[in-house]
């Protein structure tokens, strides 16, 4: 079987949940913390073995692709004035993995943007991470979790949790059968149903292995729901012909895309860091009194 290496990170989206500041900054770098959205998926990524990953942006995205490149003149003035800890932070950073950037010239969907990554990934099993979704689990990445249920059983892997039933139009929503603690074996998915419609709570949510197949999927698929190109769509197809899973994996996951996610992971992170932790809960509990 072969080793994932490769991932695919869609960045091209206009954010437009973050208007207006997402009008001048691309979605993914507005920070939590120190530190842009991206750079904790590309970490996760990273953390699991990934060695290349392609980012799918667009004319607007321009800010990541600086922000994951060499800064000589900064390493220079960071180097004279001895601040050897931000010094080594910046050089990791730009070094932390291959990272190759290509534009989707117009926003046709996800499957549209994962196309974009035919000629990247090859005939080798790749990684998608969706950019508005972080997953924090101190002890194995998301991502990790994925891979290692692909290495066991093969085939496509979906990374899924249970949501609550009145959200399920906001996902990619699986009907399957459980055949393990963990595993589902996919017979069909539903891009966004309403309630009724939905068979399950069972929502994929931002990360998967998948099969180079797909491709070929994705090659002759047409405008499905909202009039885009939908991953969804495609993955229905490759269930014809090869096992797609489901794996429900361990950790928190923030929609980051929203602004009460982006609320909800900026105080998470905060509790989390040893320096912030006292002070932020002080202040929370002085607030909430």
């Amino acid at each position: 079987m072969s080793i994932i290496r490769k991932a695919i990170i869609p960045v091209a989206g206009f954010g437009t949940r973050f208007l207006p500041v997402t009008k001048s900054i691309p979605k993914e770098m507005i920070p939590i913390i120190d530190k842009p959205t991206i750079q904790y998926i590309v970490e996760e990524a990273v953390d699991s073995g990934i060695t290349d990953i392609l980012l799918v942006t667009s004319k607007h995205k321009k800010s990541i692709e600086d922000y994951f490149d060499n800064f000589k003149e900064l390493e220079s003035v960071l180097e004279k004035s001895k601040n050897y800890e931000m010094l080594e932070m910046i050089k990791k950073l730009s070094n932390m993995v291959n990272i190759t950037f290509v534009r989707q010239k117009e926003q046709n969907g996800l499957g549209h943007a994962i196309y974009h990554g035919k000629t990247f990934v090859g005939d080798e099993p790749f990684c998608v991470l969706l950019g508005d979704d972080i997953v924090h689990n101190d002890n194995k990445p998301c991502l990790k979790q994925l891979i290692e249920c692909h290495e066991k059983h093969g085939g496509t892997i979906l990374g899924v949790q249970e949501v609550e039933r009145k959200d399920v139009s906001k996902y990619g929503i699986v009907d399957g059968e459980k055949i393990g603690d963990s595993l589902y074996k996919v017979n069909n998915l539903i891009e966004k149903p309403s309630i009724e419609e939905a068979p399950t709570n069972v929502a994929i949510l931002g990360r998967y292995v998948i099969s180079p197949s797909i491709f070929s999927h994705l090659e002759k698929a047409s405008s499905g729901k909202l009039g885009e190109i939908q991953l969804t769509d495609s993955l229905v197809k490759l269930i014809d012909d090869e096992d797609v899973f489901a794996y429900t994996f361990e950790g928190t996951r923030y929609d980051i895309g929203d602004k009460v996610g982006y609320l909800k992971a900026t105080i998470d992170f905060s509790l989390r860091d040893q320096k912030m932790k006292g002070i932020i809960t002080n202040y929370l509990g002085e607030k909430l009194k």
